[in-house]
C-alpha cells in the first residue's frame, strides 16, 4: 500500500510540473500593410499568438535569437492603456500598440533587461513585439495598419 502511494504521488508530481511547463505558442502569419510609407507595401511578419495570460506574461522571456521577420502579437479581451518591460529579455525589442481596427498606434524601441514600463498613449488592444529597428527597416510607422482577420479565420 505504501508503494502504491508512492507511485501514485509521484505520477501527481510529475503531472504538476507537466502542466506547468511552456507549450510552444501557436504561429500564424500576417499581412501588415504599411499605410501613408509606400501606397499598397504589404509586409509579412511570421508572428507567435500570445492570447492568454501565461503566454502574455511570459512573452520573449530568456528568447536570445529572435529572428528578423517573426514576432509576437499579443492579444488582450478589451481595449485598454498597455504597459510592457523587459524583464528577463535579452534580445533588443521594438514594440507596436495597435488599435481594435488594426492601426498602429505607438512605437517604442525597448532595452534588453529593463524594468522601465513603455506604456500605450492611448487605449489599444494588440502589441506587436519585433526586433529592434524591424519597423524602420521595413517602413511600417504609427498609422500603418494590420490586417488582423486572420486572428478571427
Amino acid at each position: 500500500m505504501k508503494d502504491l502511494f508512492k507511485a501514485a504521488f509521484s505520477v501527481f508530481v510529475c503531472l504538476i510540473f507537466l502542466s506547468c511547463s511552456r507549450t510552444k505558442l501557436e504561429v500564424k502569419t500576417f499581412t501588415l500593410t504599411a499605410l501613408g510609407v509606400e501606397e499598397g507595401k504589404k509586409v509579412s511578419i511570421k508572428a507567435e499568438i500570445a492570447d492568454t495570460s501565461f503566454a502574455r506574461n511570459y512573452g520573449f522571456m530568456n528568447r536570445k535569437n529572435i529572428p528578423d521577420g517573426t514576432g509576437m502579437l499579443f492579444v488582450f479581451e478589451n481595449d485598454q492603456i498597455l504597459r510592457f518591460w523587459m524583464k528577463d529579455t535579452p534580445s533588443a525589442l521594438s514594440i507596436a500598440y495597435i488599435d481594435s481596427a488594426g492601426r498602429i498606434r505607438n512605437i517604442f524601441d525597448m532595452e534588453p533587461f529593463s524594468l522601465d514600463g513603455i506604456s500605450s498613449t492611448v487605449s489599444v488592444r494588440y502589441a506587436l513585439e519585433v526586433p529592434r529597428g524591424w519597423f524602420t527597416k521595413t517602413g511600417i510607422s504609427v498609422g500603418s495598419a494590420i490586417d488582423l482577420s486572420p486572428l478571427y479565420d
